[in-house]
């Protein structure tokens, strides 16, 4: 039993109207040569049969071989392939599946069909690999182990940025040319101009909430006047700040990774290195020093309106007068809690900048690790700053500005 294919007659109509648009017949001669099967019989059992494929084997000349094999199906003990001129992967691919199907050996290969064919029995060997295999604390281990590599990874790549963050710093001290001051002015509107609303809310209903409850604390020891101290040094030192940097972080944090990784996304980044101009120049700078200006600006605006919001509930929970409030806070509270507050304020606001470009300057695929870079800048400047500001409260301690 044989068969053997002729050419096909939509190959013919394709040379045709290629032909009449100017392009000579002998110019698209591969995509005439078809794929073509021809069953030798042996001498014996049929199982000895042998399969041969002759003609180019390339994705674009198999055509219906595929088909007309099925249709045929013949039963044969060898697969002969040395009459193949030319083959690619799904050449090698259809060999591989027929031969397998078949329980029959591949001979006559040569050596590009062999090298194929190879790549692709070790991809499929790959994918097939079983699951690892161990007990609960095996699994926790590996998974504890690909965790602390991830961080390391993320330590690397996070020191790579600022110190390309701090070499582009440099670049602008020696050409100042270079500087974006326009770009800085937008930014620090839209980091602190922008968030004034917001930020000044919270404080104040912050001030509302320690006000009211460190009274109630402290008048089981007739000690209620002292919430002014509370109000006012919590305010100035820590919560006017370090709330501030919350709000920045997930305010406009998530706003650089996701324009940045947007822009990455849609290759602004690479068009913007082609045309020879630096991303670091022109995205990172401006955020960066905005988010530290503006923090410092918004930290001490915070603890201002936290202050009032304590003024505002002592006057109907405490009896005491708003103004008489606020001045005594100028009694109270020293003047090297403002400088503990506006000293953390631009590192606060360094972390945030940093940690939001870095995560939009690493994305690289889809839009989906857009979201989840964003997710990772919040969550990665929150945890900073916070841990950040207990070292801060720890050292102001130890140099006796408790």
């Amino acid at each position: 039993m044989g068969a053997r294919l002729t050419a096909c007659p939509q190959v013919h109509t394709i040379a045709v109207q290629l032909a009449a648009i100017g392009i000579m017949p002998h110019e698209c001669s591969a995509m005439r040569e078809g794929a073509h099967f021809e069953l030798r019989a042996a001498d014996g059992e049929a199982g000895g049969d042998t399969l041969a494929l002759s003609g180019s084997l390339r994705v674009h000349a198999i055509g219906d071989l595929d088909h007309r094999l099925e249709q045929a199906a013949p039963t044969f003990g060898s697969l002969d392939i040395s009459a193949v001129d030319d083959i690619d992967t799904s050449g090698a691919w259809l060999v591989m599946r027929l031969a397998e199907h078949q329980h029959a050996s591949i001979v006559g290969a040569s050596d590009k069909a062999a090298r194929l064919m190879q790549a692709l029995a070790d991809i499929r060997e790959s994918e097939s690999e079983p699951p690892q295999k161990g007990g609960l604390l095996h699994r926790t281990l590996i998974e504890l182990g690909g965790i602390v590599t991830g961080w390391g990874k993320g330590a690397v790549t996070t020191l790579s940025f600022l110190g390309a963050l701090i070499v582009t710093f440099g670049e602008l001290i020696r050409h100042p040319g270079r500087f974006r001051g326009k770009a800085l002015v937008h930014q620090m509107q839209l980091v602190g101009i922008n968030a004034l609303f917001i930020i000044g809310l919270m404080s104040f209903l912050v001030g509302i909430v320690i006000a009211q409850q460190g009274a109630v604390q402290l008048r089981q020891f007739g000690a209620e006047i002292y919430t002014v101290n509370l109000t006012g040094r919590l305010a100035f030192r820590e919560l006017g700040v370090l709330m501030t940097a919350i709000m920045v972080a997930g305010r406009s944090g998530s706003a650089f990774a996701a324009q940045i990784g947007t822009m990455k996304l849609t290759e602004e980044v690479d068009a913007m290195r082609t045309i020879g101009v630096s991303p670091m120049e022109a995205l990172v700078v401006p955020r960066v020093l905005a988010a530290m200006f503006m923090m410092v600006v918004l930290g001490f605006y915070a603890s201002i309106m936290a202050i009032i919001g304590g003024a505002f509930i002592s006057a109907f929970t405490l009896g005491i007068p708003f103004f008489n409030f606020l001045t005594r806070i100028q009694d109270v509270v020293p003047l090297h809690d403002l400088w503990v507050g506006l000293t953390k304020a631009p590192v606060f606001g360094l972390i945030v900048a940093v940690a939001g470009c870095h995560q939009g300057m690493e994305v690289r695929s889809n839009a989906e690790e857009v979201g989840q870079r964003t997710t990772q800048a919040v969550v990665t400047a929150i945890f900073a700053v916070i841990v950040l500001d207990a070292f801060f409260a720890i050292f102001f301690t130890e140099i006796g500005w408790a």
